[in-house]
């Protein structure tokens, strides 16, 4: 019987092209998904940010003093660009979450081996949360966004430093605008406090021009000073950029949200975002890959990962929803945990090419009963789950294109009035004149007016407060 040449096969020849071109073709095909297909309407936090970032005047100087400013500089962009819709304000979401994942396999192929790249950036993309924040038309995805490249461009820099310019520019430009973002500085601090501690990285530090490091300091600064104007005019978000609560929080109350967010597994359940965060596989693999750091705590990747943490948990504690900034942390812990499976299998048989690959069915398996599972709770999560599904207002696509005249509620007119801002057709008012022949009117505005009957009623599929708008016209008796 001849030898079975593997290596000499096309797969495995182009395993890794093949791999990341799997991840990507997934990566689309998820983000497409999420964003223009589930959940399928607006939260209450959306409308809000779309609220905030129509508000930015860009010839009034004080308007940009808000948290998160880049996101919603995008926002208003693409409010701008496309008009008001759903797809308009998730889409700088959707467009975030695709670099970010995009960064997060090139620093997770810079930190591990190929294999384990392809395997982890398959599990990450799919887990509930990062679906979540990818079509989630408000700031969050900026948390796992500046993260991800912040900790590439610094890994970049400091281990090349022959590079161009641009890449050391790039990350204090980077730096500088993160900070608009709360927590995002102890990001910043990790990395720094990581560097100096690690004797490698120090010297790694040192090796950098200086003058370029104080070009990129200067550019830093001016993209820092509106910030630092606004701070100064308003302690209040200083504090909330520093993740400082403005009431002493319920501790207890805290750690067990968090124990729901990620160790929930008996009894999944979330607010707008499906819980637990990871499925009960990858925890377990996270735990290993904790394992693993701390075995190898002297090396720099463990340094900087074992300050991370340390640096955000207690923030964290103080105010659970922040959990996203975990998310970077959680996924390298996961691929590390890879590493380790792996590592212990080869070291088993390490002349012995059958084994090795007999060893990959249950890792593949595995690794593809997590995306499946991971896929499959946000689709059906969001679609039929009771306490869920209901939090998400499809109204914005409900309005009948030939409506001139929208009555609402006085707290419904800071959305509303973006619908009339950005499309012309529609007036939007808190009550009728006498010359209106026909109006229509949103349910929570709805109620009785003389002279005018109920024509027709706008409804969604939803089982409960289905009815959504009435369209009210003149009675002819």
């Amino acid at each position: 019987m001849s030898n079975l040449h593997i290596t000499d096969s096309f797969f495995y020849r182009h395993r890794y092209l093949v791999g990341y071109s799997l991840v990507a073709i997934g990566l689309i095909a998820v983000l497409l998904f999420a964003g223009f297909y589930l959940p399928g309407g607006l939260s209450t936090a959306e409308m809000q940010s779309a609220i905030k970032s129509d508000s930015i005047n860009f010839f009034d100087f004080n308007t940009f003093a808000i948290t998160n400013l880049p996101y919603h500089l995008l926002q208003k962009l693409s409010l701008d660009t496309f008009g008001l819709s759903i797809i308009s304000i998730k889409l700088p979401s959707i467009i975030l979450a695709f670099f970010s994942a995009i960064g997060m396999a090139l620093l997770l192929g810079r930190w591990f081996k190929r294999n384990i790249s392809i395997l982890a950036s398959l599990i990450a993309v799919t887990t509930g949360q990062f679906l979540f924040i990818a079509q989630d038309g408000t700031p969050g995805i900026l948390y796992l966004f500046w993260a991800v490249w912040l900790m590439l461009l610094a890994a970049t820099v400091i281990t090349r430093p022959k590079r161009k310019t641009i890449l050391k520019i790039s990350f204090f430009i980077m730096a500088a605008l993160s900070l608009y973002t709360p927590l995002s500085i102890y990001i910043l601090i990790a990395m720094l406090t990581s560097t100096l501690l690690h004797p490698h990285l120090r010297y790694l530090l040192r090796q950098l021009s200086k003058p370029k490091l104080i070009m990129g300091l200067v550019f830093a600064a001016i993209l820092t000073i509106p910030l630092v104007m606004a701070c100064w005019k308003d302690i209040s978000l200083a504090l909330t950029l520093l993740g400082v609560p403005s009431q002493l929080p319920d501790f207890m109350t805290n750690l067990s949200s968090l124990g729901s967010q990620y160790f929930g597994f008996t009894r999944p359940k979330g607010i707008t975002m499906i819980t637990p965060v990871f499925a009960l596989g990858s925890m377990l693999i996270i735990g290993l890959g904790i394992f693993n750091t701390i075995k190898n705590h002297s090396t720099a990747r463990s340094y900087i990962i074992l300050t991370w943490m340390l640096c955000l948990a207690p923030f964290i504690i103080l105010n659970p929803s922040f959990n996203i900034i975990m998310f970077l942390p959680l996924v390298l812990l996961l691929a590390s945990g890879l590493k380790y499976l792996l590592s212990y299998w080869y070291n088993l048989f390490p002349n012995n090419p059958y084994a090795r690959i007999g060893g990959l069915i249950p890792i593949i398996i595995l690794v593809g009963a997590l995306v499946i599972s991971g896929a499959d709770r946000y689709l059906y999560g969001y679609r039929y789950d009771p306490d869920i599904a209901p939090l998400f207002s499809r109204d914005i696509n409900l309005i009948p294109k030939d409506t001139k005249k929208l009555i609402v509620s006085l707290n419904e007119i800071p959305f509303f009035g973006l619908i009339e801002k950005y499309n012309k057709n529609i007036k939007i008012s808190t009550d009728i004149s006498t010359n209106d022949e026909s109006f229509m009117i949103t349910k929570e505005a709805k109620k009785d007016f003389a002279g005018y009957k109920i024509d027709k009623i706008i409804t969604t599929s939803s089982q409960k407060n289905s009815d959504r708008f009435y369209l009210y016209k003149k009675a002819t008796d």
